[in-house]
């Protein structure tokens, strides 16, 4: 390595100096150097687009320009070589500047000699290694953080945000052309949990797992786990290190298998049950055909009908239970989802017309899918006819809207009603869970049924007061 020429570029416009500066740095013990000489502005220039170099001299005065200007132009084009700025007398401002934009150092031609030089020359050199090796680490990590499954964020101690990674900016649809900065608290639904979550940060200096839903620049929500830990830059600036998974995918699936193995649960002991009470209910009938006969008395008569009645009525139910459970068989065809819900929607316009309800039904996106369409029918009359239930009369605004999302097609059921509350969201698509009064419970889990057949998946948004969201996600097959 010591044997190799260190290539040098000198810019400056005075002959003479150039010669000088030369002389002294080949009296250098040791040391190999190849001279590039450059007598202008543009000439440096065009050396430093041309070649590379170990180390660079620029002369503070170059005709019009100066060696600040080149200093400043070598640096916008990306040139990492370590520069030293020359003048003909010392000026701390010119020198403060020279080292503020990037200079290695700053030299005072009358002052030049050998061993200056020399150790100029050694101090850049080092610096500009330890420098490049600070850049490779740079580049690494950034290309580390570039490519994390996880969003990756730096938030200052006022909240705003002054890095992110490839996958925070998907996530959060973040546009780095927006000159306003962004704001961690913006992708909170709500300052509660945004809150709680600065508190614990603020007060223990580190938060892990850390569950909470998070909403993207286009509204969209997913369920997030933070980590987060406070930092401080070498300057002892303090700031936020923030490690967001989405894991609303994985949340989605353990609430899918936790409905599955509920609904066959449920659907054992609905099993169970309705072979234990047909028992009895058979004998009933039974001995209600032997009896009859033998009733003289027509008012006794009345008594036994009204237990026929009712145990008939209780074999319906029966009937009806097992039937929100029992595997059906789905005929498939190509179904237009814009026909689907205009046919669903005539079917229910009645109720709407009665209670006087705003109808919403034009952000329709229509596409093709495979659907069984009496049973999916079925599926949205319950989910339009619990939305207008749950709106007040005159005052209600139903909203239906499809759009089509990657692979799948998004239809949403939203009204203004009276919300669900947080306790109640998990009980929805319960068999004989029901907020009406009169209800039996058996709507909801009829269409979770139904949708579970065509591998489709439901969510659902509330807030008390303020209404409902009925998310459908059907998959789109080609």
């Amino acid at each position: 390595m010591m044997n190799t020429p260190i290539r040098l570029l000198i810019v400056d416009d005075d002959e003479d100096d150039f010669y000088l500066t030369s002389e002294y740095i080949n009296e250098i013990p040791n040391r190999q150097f190849d001279i590039t000489w450059a007598s202008s502005f543009s000439q440096g220039m065009e050396q430093l687009e041309k070649a590379k170099f170990d180390l660079c001299f620029f002369d503070f005065l170059l005709g019009v320009k100066t060696g600040i200007d080149l200093l400043k132009i070598s640096i916008e084009k990306g040139v990492f070589t370590p520069i030293i700025l020359l003048t003909s007398k010392g000026d701390t401002k010119v020198d403060m500047q020279a080292m503020k934009l990037g200079a290695m150092d700053y030299l005072v031609k009358s002052e030049l000699d050998a061993e200056k030089l020399h150790r100029c020359i050694r101090y850049a050199l080092e610096r500009a290694q330890t420098l490049a090796q600070l850049r490779e680490n740079e580049n690494r990590l950034r290309n580390v953080f570039a490519y994390l499954k996880e969003a990756v964020i730096l938030k200052s101690m006022n909240g705003s945000i002054f890095y992110y990674n490839k996958m925070a900016a998907e996530l959060f649809g973040l546009d780095a052309t927006i000159a306003s900065p962004f704001y961690f608290q913006e992708f909170f639904e709500t300052i509660e949990p945004y809150q709680l979550f600065k508190k614990s940060l603020e007060q223990e200096g580190t938060i892990e797992n850390y569950e909470v839903a998070l909403r993207s620049k286009r509204r969209e929500r997913f369920i997030c786990s933070i980590n987060s830990e406070k930092q401080t830059d070498i300057q002892g600036n303090a700031y936020y290190l923030i490690v967001i998974d989405d894991i609303t995918s994985r949340k989605k699936l353990e609430r899918d298998r936790l409905l599955a193995e509920k609904s066959a649960s449920t659907a054992r002991l609905a099993r169970t049950l309705a072979h234990e009470v047909r028992n009895p209910l058979t004998n009933i009938h039974l001995s209600l055909d032997q009896l009859e006969p033998e009733l003289e008395d027509e008012e006794l008569t009345l008594f036994t009908n009204i237990i026929r009645r009712n145990s008939y009525r209780i074999n319906t139910l029966i009937t009806e239970l097992l039937d929100s459970f029992r595997p059906q068989e789905t005929v498939l065809t190509p179904t237009s989802i814009k026909a689907l819900l205009a046919t669903t929607l005539n079917e229910a316009i009645d109720r709407i017309n009665l209670k006087k309800i705003k109808l919403c039904d034009r952000n329709i996106e229509d596409c093709i899918l495979q659907l069984d369409q009496s049973k999916i029918k079925i599926a949205l009359l319950n989910l339009i006819i619990n939305a207008v239930e749950a709106m007040e009369d005159e005052k209600g605004e139903l909203i239906i809207r499809t759009q089509l999302v990657n692979n799948s097609c998004w239809l949403s059921i939203q009204d203004n009603g009276v919300g669900i509350s947080s306790e109640n969201l998990d009980k929805l698509f319960e068999p004989y869970f029901t907020l009406k009064p009169n209800g039996l419970g058996l709507g909801l889990a009829t269409t979770l049924t139904i949708l579970q057949l065509h591998n489709a998946r439901i969510e659902v948004e509330s807030e008390l007061g303020v209404g409902t969201t009925f998310w459908v996600f059907f998959p789109l097959t080609h």
